[in-house]
């Protein structure tokens, strides 16, 4: 996994993390950032958002059935979230396809990791799981 910084604004900068995991094929890159404008921390809410984008660098389509999400928060505490597509979506990829989508994570925490699964299905019948490396989500500066 690898960070770096983003500009969000002319005098914000917001941590990103950065996962990538290839399963036969089917590439998943994922980048997440704090979203200090939706968040409280008075409140113990803190907001990530994070960009998948899906592409498939194999040889064979393939469509996205369902996602296992595994989110663990700063304290140990795990959800996992399952359920089908991705935002409203089974993008079916051909090769040389990709598809991108934003959603969101609110942690009671200031840190956090996700990880998880999208069961791909292929022409044949055959179906396997695409990796999601896991990520970190960060607060800016709280890497300790």
């Amino acid at each position: 996994m690898t960070s770096t910084h983003i500009a969000s604004g002319p005098r914000k900068w917001h941590w990103v993390a950065v996962s990538t995991a290839t399963t036969e094929g089917i590439k998943v890159i994922v980048r997440a950032v704090y979203v200090p404008e939706q968040s409280s921390p008075r409140t113990h809410r803190y907001v990530f958002a994070y960009t998948v984008k899906i592409a498939n660098e194999g040889e064979t389509p393939a469509q996205l059935r369902s996602r296992h999400w595994i989110i663990t928060d700063g304290e140990g505490r795990v959800e996992e979230v399952k359920g089908p597509g991705v935002v409203g979506q089974q993008p079916y990829l051909n090769p040389g396809d990709q598809f991108e989508y934003t959603s969101g994570c609110v942690l009671t925490t200031p840190r956090g990791e996700m990880r998880g699964t999208y069961q791909m299905h292929r022409p044949d019948g055959r179906e396997f799981d695409a990796t999601i490396a896991p990520f970190s989500l960060t607060l800016p500066y709280s890497l300790n």
